[in-house]
């Protein structure tokens, strides 16, 4: 079955108004389940895929790996099923098992308060008779790699007579493993009066003769980034750690590097609002600052964080534009972004004015992939780098405390105290004796200043 495509219809972006999810019109159990997840704003390319899709047009979207695409086509998708209904409705194809299981959990959670949906992964490596039982049981949703697939259509255990939509995701990555010709099957068993959605990063001979093949009067939608470049005096690095370890590595580099101020950047206001209450309560001097905070709250929180009455604001992309303040130290990607530009605007926030910064990435599980394409984005490389050791941290607290003990001799008056230090020589102590109890006091037994480490309240 052939369509012809004529000229695309391009919808692009260079400057787009911010859009929020109210503006799109989401139905209220994917607006609950959207506030849930705790994300402010739509991303570039769901502020344009997601108009086009419910429009029932064929689309054709450019967008990279962690650019929030899934949510693109999966809230339009959401839409049009009928959770009363327990026959196969959609499929979204992916070129590996890990991307299905990612897209399936998505969906998942942006379907949480919808009644009767059941969305089924679909890939190689897990028994295809559970995968056959949940099919028979009924599943409006398969995210399914093209194999597999394949496999359910040979043993007749898949029926595509009430799909409404097809989706292909990353379809470049599916030719580029040699998906073609699985591809074309799949798509021309599935009834022809379907809505087609295909995403893929480049735009490749391949990809367009599959579209011209498949799609009808297809829409293109494309995100066009400005010119953006990473300034060389910021040192980038990377940390590999688990999602439970990142408060108490946040609160050792913290420690390590004990920079005048820092910002600290999440994807959700839920979990800015964790990490500042749980900085808090190791006796930090942060802040939250997010969308839900009303104007005169955000600039009371600014204020401070200015004065340095705060040295730490945890905050999310949204809520932290417009943000200008000279001397962050560091920039922390508390959660790798959603969309690789904003890992640039993030980090551009430090060394700036001439002077040196750094941007420390955290990265858990399969955010890995996220770091990857924001490298190939960007045309960088991040380097990783080992948490430091606690043995590390007490040799760079005593080294911090020689430097201010060094400043305070030379800008002090210690007439006061160098009376005290003679009584508490006597006759039995020398004065490097005292000095060194001092230090091993301030130090405490394992290196841990005694009111804390770091700069907190």
């Amino acid at each position: 079955m052939r369509h012809d495509t004529g000229c695309y219809r391009t919808l692009w972006n260079i400057h787009m108004k911010t859009l929020s999810f109210t503006d799109l019109n989401i139905p209220e159990p994917l607006m609950r389940a959207i506030l849930d997840l705790g994300f402010e704003e739509p991303t570039p390319i769901q502020s344009l895929a997601i108009p086009v899709i419910r429009d029932h047009h064929d689309m054709v979207g450019q967008a990279h790996t962690g650019t929030g695409k899934t949510a693109a086509y999966g809230i339009p998708l959401l839409e049009r099923i009928d959770g009363s209904r327990p026959e196969l409705q959609a499929i979204v194809l992916c070129p590996t098992r890990e991307l299905a299981i990612q897209v399936s959990e998505e969906l998942r959670k942006l379907a949480l308060f919808l009644r009767g949906i059941t969305i089924l992964p679909v890939y190689g490596g897990q028994p295809i008779e559970r995968q056959i039982s949940v099919l028979r049981k009924g599943a409006q949703i398969v995210i399914a790699t093209p194999g597999r697939l394949i496999d359910h259509m040979n043993r007749r255990t898949i029926n595509f007579s009430k799909i409404q939509m097809v989706v292909l995701d990353e379809a470049d990555e599916m030719l580029d493993m040699g998906f073609r010709d699985d591809i074309e099957l799949i798509l021309s068993q599935v009834p022809g009066d379907r809505q087609n959605v295909l995403f893929s990063a480049t735009m490749s001979k391949e990809i367009l003769a599959l579209t011209q093949r498949f799609l009808k009067d297809p829409r293109m939608v494309k995100v066009v980034h400005g010119r953006l470049e990473v300034p060389a005096i910021i040192e980038q690095r990377y940390f590999e750690l688990r999602e439970s370890d990142k408060v108490e590595v946040l609160s050792r580099l913290i420690d390590f590097y004990n920079p005048k101020s820092s910002l600290v950047f999440c994807n959700t206001k839920r979990k800015v609002d964790e990490v500042c209450s749980q900085l808090q309560a190791r006796g930090y001097l942060a802040e939250a600052l997010h969308g839900d905070m009303d104007q005169k709250e955000r600039e009371r929180v600014m204020s401070r964080f200015r004065s340095g009455a705060s040295d730490i604001l945890v905050a999310t992309d949204v809520a932290a534009r417009g943000i200008d303040v000279e001397e962050i130290g560091v920039v922390f990607n508390y959660d790798v972004p959603q969309d690789p530009e904003y890992y640039i605007h993030r980090i551009g926030r430090t060394g700036r004015a001439g002077k040196t910064g750094k941007a420390f990435t955290f990265v858990s599980g399969k955010e890995m992939w996220k770091l990857r394409d924001i490298q190939k984005f960007a045309k960088i490389r991040i380097a990783r780098h080992a948490i430091p050791a606690e043995e590390d941290l007490r040799e760079r607290r005593l080294i911090n405390m020689m430097e201010k003990i060094k400043g305070t001799i030379d800008s002090e008056n210690l007439e006061p105290y160098i009376a005290r230090v003679k009584q508490v020589m006597g006759d039995e102590h020398t004065s490097l004796e005292v000095a060194a109890a001092l230090f091993r006091m301030q130090a405490g037994s394992t290196g841990e200043p005694a009111q804390g480490r770091g700069r907190r309240r």
